[in-house]
């Protein structure tokens, strides 16, 4: 027999029909399969994995319900390994060997929940009927782990189809990786990620999924896991804890890119991700040297006067600092909207996970003092993304441990209050008022003891040479009046010193025979 009807013995529970018995844990994978992992824009190195209750098992031909208040409701066809000889510490060589079955699975999650305990994903993925798993049992003993492929129908069209060849991690490997940190126990299942093609689902929509080996004898075969979306009644109470709430962030994840969703193009200027090529190593390099005070008099030249963020002070003076900005909104606290949006996952946290190398975290805290805006495992989590420095007209909470972790940090001074008590983490990557001025995504911030100053991309290169030339030249300013000339004439230059400065420029530039 190549599948395994899995009803003997649950005629008291259907859930599990579609499996030996009731599992103990249900482990699922975030990414392996290449093409969800470049729709997602980024390749781990390493497997991560969440978990999923085993109340959310569904056998097949059941029904999810879109909980009511709702609209991101997105399947996730998989291959759910099951496994039959505990594993505790095994290799990727003989972790196969422990893999009883194969069959299909979707892993659904509800993208409105998804921000509110994001990577734990227990609300988002662990309702009730939100992994379904069936309907026939595929003996592993008969199938390559690289040779299965999984398809998935909505509504009788296909919306996924992809092979276990070329996975990001092989599943022996997830396995063994598995087992290294807790026992594998009979009946429980790993459900091994999805490939690209997840999307949203409505009421009335019918999800079809199956697993297969099509170039194995007999053409293996789960069957089809079919299950209906159906509408919710039931409402969410907020006096309990936070409730559905989406963005366009989420609805282009959800629906698998911003055009499935209906929404516009991320137009460039709110995108971080075009800054990096902003500054080149040799203008980074001139930036390192040019005094923020050079930059804001050559700004002030060009008609910029409120470019400066006011109200900060530096953390560890010493240090200059230059990079292109993330952004992070907070909006004045209001205990509705911190219960929607100020929980798990929050923009706040999004931030400090998503800022790159060379980067800098600017807090839009409207000069509220009277809250931190940060503390020291957030600080620890920009500095380890290699972040250029954290600006906000905030407060820092855990000042000194804060300065200890080395990032540069310019901020409005310490408090001890919690973000909750002023503040609501709104929104990341968006045109926010920091200190008086205005800070877009990609805006170059430089900082050294005096402050810190936005400068616009566009204007950036002709700027710093500009701030550089006009260094050269109080340089040499500076030691004519140490020599003891008045600064009158000289400084500004009347047309006498500005010969004779040119002169010298001149014999400066000119080479030696």
């Amino acid at each position: 027999m190549t599948t395994h009807n899995g009803h003997e013995g649950h005629a008291a529970d259907l859930r599990f029909a579609g499996l030996p018995g009731r599992p103990g844990k249900i482990i699922a994978v975030h990414l392996s399969y290449p093409s969800r992992a470049d729709q997602r824009g980024r390749r781990p190195a390493h497997p991560s994995y969440f978990l999923k209750p085993s109340s959310s098992v569904a056998a097949s031909g059941g029904a999810i319900e879109r909980p009511e208040g709702t609209e991101l409701l997105a399947f996730e066809g998989e291959v759910a390994l099951v496994i039959g000889e505990p594993a505790r510490r095994v290799s990727a060589e003989d972790a196969w060997s422990h893999v009883a079955w194969v069959t299909a699975s979707n892993d659904f999650g509800l993208y409105d929940l998804r921000a509110n305990d994001r990577g734990s994903n227990v609300r988002s993925k662990g309702g009730d009927g939100f992994t379904p798993i069936g309907p026939e049992l595929i003996d592993a003993r008969i199938v390559p782990p690289d040779a299965l492929r999984v398809r998935v129908w909505v509504n009788g069209e296909i919306a996924q189809d992809d092979t276990t060849a070329g996975l990001l991690f092989t599943f022996p490997q997830m396995v063994a990786d598995l087992s290294q940190h807790f026992t594998l126990e009979s009946g429980d299942v790993i459900l091994t990620g999805t490939p690209a093609g997840s999307s949203v689902v409505a009421p009335g929509d019918v999800v079809e999924v199956e697993v297969d080996a099509p170039g194995v004898a007999g053409a293996p075969s789960s069957g089809r896991l079919v299950t209906t979306v159906v509408q919710g009644t039931a409402s969410f109470d907020a006096s309990l804890g936070s409730l559905p709430a989406v963005d366009d962030t989420q609805r282009a994840e959800a629906w698998g890119s911003r055009e499935a969703a209906g929404l516009p193009a991320e137009p460039i200027a709110s995108s971080a991700a075009s800054a990096p090529g902003v500054l080149t190593p040799e203008l980074r390099a001139k930036l390192e040297k040019a005094p923020v005070a050079g930059l804001s008099q050559q700004l002030r030249k060009r008609g910029l006067n409120d470019v400066t963020i006011d109200g900060v002070r530096p953390m560890h003076p010493d240090r200059k600092v230059v990079g292109t900005a993330r952004t992070l909104r907070f909006v004045p606290h209001r205990e509705d909207l911190f219960a929607s949006h100020g929980g798990g996952y929050n923009a706040q946290k999004r931030a400090f996970d998503a800022v790159g190398e060379g980067e800098v975290i600017v807090i839009e805290a409207r000069g509220e003092t009277r809250s931190g805006t940060l503390g020291d495992i957030l600080a620890i989590r920009a500095h380890a993304r290699g972040a250029a420095a954290i600006v906000t007209d905030g407060g820092v909470r855990d000042y000194e441990a804060v300065a200890a972790v080395g990032i540069p940090v310019y901020t409005s001074g310490a408090h001890p209050a919690v973000l909750g008590r002023r503040h609501v983490p709104w929104d990341v990557d968006v045109t926010i008022g920091c200190g008086g001025t205005t800070v877009q995504p990609g805006d170059v911030v430089v900082g050294d003891a005096d402050g810190v100053i936005v400068i616009p991309p566009t204007l950036v290169e002709e700027v710093v040479d500009a701030a550089l030339a006009q260094e050269d030249e109080d340089a040499w300013v500076a030691a004519r009046v140490a020599e003891g000339h008045p600064v009158d004439g000289l400084f500004p230059m009347n047309a006498h010193w500005r010969a004779r400065y040119d002169e010298a420029l001149q014999q400066v530039h000119t080479p030696t025979p």
